[in-house]
């Protein structure tokens, strides 16, 4: 009999560890955690989850959305085309705190006003999530990311839709310009960031789009209304952190390091003039750089599933083109057709500087000099080869 006991037991714990029905008590508590930013690129924006607190279960579970399976077939050559799945987390939540209070990020929490079939509802469906056979998701960083999934689960589990009262405070913003809330414009990242997405990122986001960011999710709900009611009972700050974000050291930033480069470009350029000679080797080198980066963002426009990168006009600086006619450059005296496509060159510059103007598109502050360096050196090339045919 006892045997028969401790089987029934293990068997009923073994349905529980697999997300069958298993029902909150009626204080259970369901809340929504906002973790601050990070030190690495990967942490600058912050994080999202659902926290479930169940005392009478013994019950203080995380779920987070975002996890990388690292286990994917061909990970990286999937992640860089946008086919990576990601995954939901499920933590203790004891863990959580410990690793992001260790690296002194801060923790704020928001318990939702839910009534007991809504907090049932949320907990099956993230034990649901949890399956493996459920538990991947195609991530996009603007649209269905670790914020997103709280914003739009929690509308399906609460009764009736959640009325996101816009803040006093909310200005029309871009995707872009909400980035930059938390990263430098003059910093590594941003440079990537802003080299790697189009245009499609610089149109003004909806009060809703807003939400892609952890700590919008924070501000809308503790605005929010649902069912007459405030969604969020109340909140509490669980960690603060200790230290400021420390800023990037500005000789080593972009715009300093580009800035050397580029200067060194005119440098040489003026004294190929002075000499009345064309230095090879840097042609070379540009033509080649900016043929490469060209041609990977035009993979990252039309190869990959990332929504983010399409229409991204810094082809106008970094001509895919480029790579192919390099060989132009061994000879003495050019063709005609490239030094047309020289010229193209230079008119692909302007057309950069109008789509900066009027808004198309926002480029990187830290090409600027680049850009400088690069319509000398096209002027230049144009003279040069004008004065040899």
């Amino acid at each position: 009999m006892k045997i028969k006991l401790s089987f029934f037991f293990l068997f009923s714990l073994s349905l529980l560890g697999f997300g069958q029905r298993y029902q909150l008590a009626p204080d259970a508590k369901v809340s929504v955690l906002t973790f601050g930013p990070g030190q690495s690129l990967n942490d600058s924006f912050g994080h999202n989850a659902f926290r479930i607190v169940d005392k009478d279960r013994s019950i203080d579970l995380v779920y987070g959305y975002g996890e990388y399976d690292f286990d994917a077939p061909n990970f990286y050559l999937k992640f860089a085309r946008g086919k990576l799945n990601y995954l939901i987390s499920k933590h203790n939540f004891s863990d959580i705190y410990y690793h992001y209070s260790s690296y002194d990020r801060s923790i704020d929490e928001q318990v939702l006003n839910l009534n007991i079939e809504e907090k049932q509802r949320l907990f099956e469906f993230l034990e649901n999530n949890y399956k493996p056979e459920n538990r991947g998701y195609k991530y996009d960083f603007f649209y269905d990311n670790c914020a997103t999934k709280i914003r739009d689960i929690s509308q399906d589990v609460t009764v009736g839709d959640i009325d996101f009262i816009t803040p006093e405070d909310y200005k029309p913003k871009t995707f872009r310009s909400l980035i930059y809330e938390h990263l430098n414009k003059n910093s590594w990242g941003s440079l990537g960031i802003d080299v790697a997405l189009g245009s499609i990122v610089d149109r003004e986001v909806s009060a809703n789009e807003y939400m892609f960011l952890p700590k919008y999710i924070h501000s809308f709900f503790a605005n929010a209304k649902s069912n007459g009611k405030n969604l969020v009972k109340n909140s509490s700050n669980l960690y603060s952190n200790k230290n400021e974000k420390t800023s990037g050291n500005l000789l080593l930033s972009p715009l300093m390091i580009i800035g050397a480069i580029s200067l060194f470009i005119v440098f040489i350029t003026y004294r190929d003039y002075k000499n009345n000679e064309r230095s090879n080797w840097l042609d070379i080198t540009l033509f080649m750089l900016t043929g490469v980066i060209g041609l990977l963002l035009l993979f990252l426009w039309f190869g990959t599933d990332h929504t983010a990168t399409a229409y991204n006009y810094n082809v106008l600086w970094a001509v895919p083109f480029n790579i192919f006619v390099v060989g132009q450059l061994f000879r003495k005296k050019a063709k005609n057709w490239f030094r047309n496509y020289i010229k193209f060159l230079v008119i692909m510059l302007c057309l950069l500087s109008l789509h900066w103007i009027i808004g198309v598109q926002v480029f990187a502050v830290g090409i600027i000099p680049l850009l400088i360096a690069l319509l000398v050196r096209y002027i230049y090339l144009i003279q040069f080869y004008k004065k040899i045919k």
